[in-house]
């Protein structure tokens, strides 16, 4: 044997050889690469389809029982069907055109025509936003929020609007006042999402001024302008059963964390702290609701606890993913006791009709926790909080968010209304009909006998 060629054979092949090693060694981890990407776009994915399903739940059937309960007898399937029937018409029109307005490019004040009817909404993540999940599941995670928030306001105006009217009201108000304000606030390029350059934008997590303060005020408007219920305030109208609000409050509570915790958009540790702050939120918000009606009637009430679970939720809304866990436990006590004093003080004073007080609770709740957002939030848990201009130039920001909230619900909803009776005839039922109740006149059916 020729021990010399054999060497250097052998010396000449080991850099070859080498280089397979790496090769295969290099494609063993892109695909260890690809394998983890994949668990995780799965997990994530789980994760935001069932936030999408916990945030419908809200609608029904958290707010359709929550409602429900709270108005007589005559009206409870029709106060029903008012959420129902959001879950419908807002699907259409979120999907046909909405998606679009908000989330594709466009002006600072309004997104484009790119995903009309969907188009160019698929299977791809929209690395825009949610890089790590399906376009279609973004959309109808985002599709969930439009669908609950007239829903919300239905509480305003409550055993007194047409269903016809409700119908052409809603489709309006989404136009000329939510799809606007939530691609201003989460639309790439929105004016309060790129304001003064992008250094300060508004800060809102999950929905304090696209839902609570645009809804809140907007109910705020709807009661004014459609004026009281016929009997209103002397005639007894006390809520037919408080156990089915307690249920739907409780639903609302649960579903909740699909709203807070699923706008972390990935099953990450964002969504952790989110969904913790949420919970201390609803809690601390029942507790001082209590403590409020303790002090104020010298009795705590069941329609009180969950009146004040909710309100500690629209406040913690906008901050859950901002701030430090246990700061929810802040926004959770100023949401209860400074809404109980909305709901019961101030709102007597004033002698509006917000029937289930959406106002009161979530208009107030959502200024009040996009206000201490500014004050709480910090970039220990969250890198898109950047205070490097200050405090006070956060707070400011928030200020900004609040004030074109509250014109654009202000300007809209009244706009809304006067176009809706245009086209309606009116915007509620006559004073006979209203008598009658809505269950019978607007729908030819009786939730409850009331003969019985």
């Amino acid at each position: 044997m020729n021990w010399p060629r054999l060497a250097a054979a052998t010396l000449l092949a080991a850099p070859f050889a080498h280089a397979q090693s790496t090769a295969a060694l290099d494609s063993e981890l892109q695909k260890l690469k690809a394998a983890v990407a994949a668990s995780q776009s799965a997990g994530d994915n789980a994760w935001m389809l069932t936030s999408a399903a916990l945030v419908l739940m809200m609608t029904g059937p958290g707010l359709a029982l929550f409602y429900c309960g709270l108005v007589r007898k005559k009206n409870v399937l029709g106060t029903m069907m008012q959420s129902f029937i959001m879950m419908a018409v807002m699907t259409l029109l979120w999907a046909a055109i909405g998606y679009s307005l908000v989330f594709a490019p466009g002006t600072p004040f309004l997104g484009g025509l790119d995903f009309v009817m969907l188009n160019n909404v698929g299977t791809a993540p929209n690395t825009d936003y949610a890089p790590t999940i399906p376009h279609l599941t973004f959309m109808v995670y985002q599709m969930m929020f439009a669908v609950i928030s007239p829903a919300l306001i239905t509480g305003a105006f409550a055993e007194r609007m047409k269903f016809s009217s409700l119908l052409v009201y809603s489709i309006i108000w989404a136009f000329l006042v939510y799809f606007p304000v939530a691609h201003m606030v989460w639309g790439k390029g929105g004016y309060l999402n790129a304001f003064m350059g992008g250094a300060v934008p508004v800060l809102d997590f999950a929905g304090g001024t696209v839902v609570h303060i645009t809804t809140g005020i907007s109910a705020l408007i709807c009661a004014l302008v459609i004026g009281p219920r016929r009997g209103y305030p002397h005639d007894p109208m006390k809520p037919h059963s408080l156990v089915l609000s307690f249920i739907g409050a409780c639903l609302l509570w649960v579903g909740w964390f699909g709203f807070n915790a699923g706008s972390a958009l990935a099953a990450s540790s964002l969504a952790s702290v989110a969904f913790v702050t949420t919970h201390l939120g609803a809690a601390a918000g029942a507790i001082a609701w209590l403590i409020a009606e303790q002090w104020h009637n010298g009795r705590p009430s069941a329609l009180g606890a969950i009146s004040g679970a909710v309100a500690g939720l629209a406040t913690v809304t906008q901050g859950a993913g901002f701030v430090a866990p246990f700061s929810g436990a802040i926004f959770g006590l100023a949401g209860g006791f400074v809404c109980f004093y909305m709901v019961v003080v101030v709102k007597q004073k004033w002698g509006y009709d917000d029937t289930l007080d959406a106002f009161g609770v979530h208009g107030v709740g959502g200024i009040i926790g996009a206000t201490l957002t500014g004050v709480l939030a910090t970039s220990a848990y969250n890198d898109a909080v950047k205070l490097a201009d200050g405090r006070m130039a956060q707070i400011g920001a928030q200020c900004i968010g609040v004030a074109v909230g509250v014109a654009f619900a202000v300007v809209g909803s009244w706009i809304a209304l006067k176009l809706t009776a245009a086209i309606t005839g009116g915007l509620r039922m006559e004073t006979r009909e209203e008598v009658q109740g809505m269950d019978l006149v607007i729908h030819g059916e009786e939730g409850y006998n009331l003969d019985a």
